[in-house]
């Protein structure tokens, strides 16, 4: 019996051998799949941060692209309100010389006034024009109401309808954005109906 025994005994220890080794595989089967889904979670939020990084990557260019092109802007509409200051200028020297027109018989006084505030008129033309300001005078042309403002609408069988028949006060472009619309009178079609202006 003793052998039996040391048979008993031995199966004894194989099998506590065999439960310990297979707890000690379940332990380690255990920590490998907490370090898979560690290293999956490490993987998520890589590629979270690596998107994120893309995003303001691209939200950096367009913040940069913006403030480029609002300084492009600056640059080229910084005279604008000076223009606007000036243009009253043109104005009452276009007036001036439009009012001596056809006064050649007064005498020389007149003629020599009028040459001299075409000079000038002209002198200024020619210093707005050096800074990208051109005047806007559309007789002929289609009413857009992006240049133009409509003072009246006035009968005019030559001309097509709504078109500018007469310019009541040039406007002026300032690197060809409008900085004071032509104020315009426009061709009514033969055959419109009566509006009532008053209303």
């Amino acid at each position: 019996m003793n052998s039996d025994e040391n048979r008993n005994e031995q199966v004894e220890e194989l099998n506590e051998a065999a439960d310990a080794a297979a707890e000690e595989m379940q332990v380690e089967g255990e920590v490998q799949q907490e370090e898979v889904s560690e290293l999956d979670a490490l993987k998520e939020q890589l590629q979270d941060s690596q998107e994120q990084m893309l995003r303001l990557q691209a939200e950096m260019q367009n913040v940069r692209r913006r403030a480029e092109m609002d300084v492009q802007k600056a640059h080229k509409f910084a005279l604008e309100k000076f223009v606007k200051e000036l243009l009253p200028v043109a104005d009452s020297l276009e007036k001036a010389v439009e009012s001596t027109e056809g006064q050649e018989a007064a005498g020389g006084l007149v003629a020599s006034i009028r040459q001299g505030v075409e000079m000038t008129l002209s002198l200024f033309v020619s210093s707005l024009k050096k800074f990208n300001v051109e005047p806007l005078n559309p007789v002929g042309e289609p009413f857009d109401p992006q240049q133009h403002e409509a003072m009246s609408m006035v009968p005019a069988p030559d001309a097509e309808p709504n078109s500018v028949v007469a310019v009541v006060q040039k406007g002026y472009l300032l690197n060809g954005r409008v900085v004071r619309p032509a104020m315009v009178m426009v061709a009514k079609a033969q055959d419109a109906p009566k509006i009532d202006e008053q209303a």
